[in-house]
Formats: structure tokens, C-alpha cells, sequence
């Protein structure tokens, strides 16, 4: 064999031995991340907010977003009231300029008020000066209305990324979504949105609602008669969630350490 082709060989060996060396420390990242409960892109860790909590409780949280309109919120908390529920609701800092008796109800009924933004902008795009803004708005007013600083928050359209993630826990909130969605936004009816909820909700479950949807009144004491037939506890997100000693799974669950 000449000596080019020694070489070309031994330089062939040193290029597969240094492939398969690097596909195996992929892999064993690939895998750790997965059991850490993120996933890893070149050393970057994916952050999550909290979709649903990791419980063999069979407790639940129900949350509206308020943003649009107050139609519908004393009819709300009439129902719950009537049931015995206290639940979430995140308010967008303009929904508490225009209904500030609104806020004081919800916190005198008992219910958790969360921070909801500023201005309902899409929170994934901003830097962590605006995000930090769009959180101090509503938090302030919250704060002088009901003598409560929110802790929970909740994205606009739900959008977020790690910016997002790490500014808003840097100002001591926890990120909140959904693993129920109940579309009742859409144009569905209330034994839809009913079915919807009760066929997908599970111990640990975080439910979204919003306060001025159009059946809230029809699908609401459904719901919550089904779910505590079936021996489910409604509770507030912040009552729901774990506050410490708790990991991230691929799906957004907090699983306790």
C-alpha cells in the first residue's frame, strides 16, 4: 500500500473514532437533559413555565384571564361563591384602570389575583427592561387596590421564552400557563366547553377560563358541579403550584425533587 494511502486510512480511523466519540457524549447529554426535566441545545437549557403540577391529589386549579370587559365577573363570583370555589384571576393592568371596585371585589371574595402585563403584548419579543415594565404596572396597582403583591403571572397568548421565564422569576413571579384549555373564546357552546374540561382535567391540572366569555354563566356551575362530583378540590394556581424543591418535565409539570 503507498504512503498516501497509509495515511489517507489512519487519517480515515482518526476521523471515524473522533465521529463516534462525539456522538456518544450527544447522546448521553440528549439523555441527562430528558431526565432532568429539560431539554438541552448545545448547553442551553429550554425553560418552561408551570403547565400542570405532578399530584396524586386530586386537586385542581380553575383561572380567568381578564383583559376585555367586566361583564360577566359578578355573575362569576356569585357562582363560585355558591360552590364554595376560590380560583385565580389574572387582570391586564388596563382591565384595573377601567374596574378597580372590580379588583377589590375579586380579593374580598377570597380569590387569588395574578399579574396578567401591562398591555397584553406578546411578552417574547421584549427585552427584560419592557418585560420588567409590563409587570410593574399591573403589580403596583394591584398592590394599592388590595394590599396583595400578585406572584403568579400569566403570558398574553401564552408566548414565552427563557428571557421571559428568567426576568419574571428574577421579579419573584412564578410563569403560569394551562394543560386545559377551555376554548370558551371560541364560538362553541357551553356543553362543549363543558365536555371539553371535564374529559381533560387531571390531578395537578390548571384549567383556563376567561371572564367575559359568552356562556360563562352556562358552562361554569357545570363544570365545577362535574369536577366535584368526581371528588376533585377547585383551589387557587398559587395554592395548586409547588413553591420549592421542584423540577421542570419535558411537558411543563412541576415534579417535586
Amino acid at each position: 500500500m503507498g504512503v498516501h494511502k497509509v495515511r489517507f486510512h489512519e487519517k480515515y480511523r482518526v476521523f471515524l473514532k473522533g465521529a463516534a466519540i462525539f456522538i456518544a457524549f450527544a447522546v448521553v447529554l440528549t439523555a441527562g437533559s430528558s431526565f432532568l426535566g429539560f431539554h438541552t441545545v448545545f448547553g442551553e437549557g429550554k425553560k418552561l413555565p408551570i403547565y400542570s403540577v405532578d399530584t396524586t391529589e386530586k386537586k385542581v386549579a380553575i383561572s380567568f384571564d381578564a383583559a376585555w370587559g367586566n361583564e360577566h365577573t359578578k355573575p362569576i363570583l356569585d357562582i363560585l361563591d355558591q360552590y364554595g370555589v376560590k380560583t385565580t384571576f389574572f387582570l391586564v393592568e388596563f382591565w384595573v384602570d377601567k374596574f378597580p371596585e372590580d379588583v377589590l371585589e375579586i380579593h374580598k371574595r377570597g380569590h387569588e389575583i395574578g399579574n396578567h402585563s401591562s398591555s397584553h403584548p406578546n411578552m417574547s419579543k421584549l427585552s427584560s427592561g419592557e418585560i420588567v415594565k409590563e409587570l410593574k404596572g399591573p403589580e403596583e396597582k394591584i398592590a394599592a387596590i388590595t394590599g396583595v403583591r400578585p406572584t403568579v403571572f400569566r403570558p398574553p397568548f401564552g408566548a414565552y421564552s427563557n428571557g421571559l421565564i428568567e426576568t419574571c422569576e428574577a421579579s419573584g413571579y412564578y410563569v403560569i400557563q394551562w394543560d386545559v384549555d377551555s376554548l370558551d373564546w371560541k364560538d362553541i357552546s357551553a356543553e362543549q366547553i363543558v365536555e371539553r374540561v371535564t374529559r381533560n382535567v387531571k390531578p395537578g391540572s390548571i384549567v383556563l377560563f376567561h371572564n367575559n366569555a359568552e356562556h360563562v354563566e352556562q358552562y361554569l356551575p357545570l363544570v365545577i358541579q362535574k369536577l366535584q362530583a368526581d371528588g376533585y378540590q377547585i383551589v387557587p394556581v398559587g395554592q395548586l403550584i409547588m413553591k420549592e424543591n421542584y423540577h421542570m418535565d419535558h411537558a411543563g409539570k412541576q415534579v417535586a425533587n
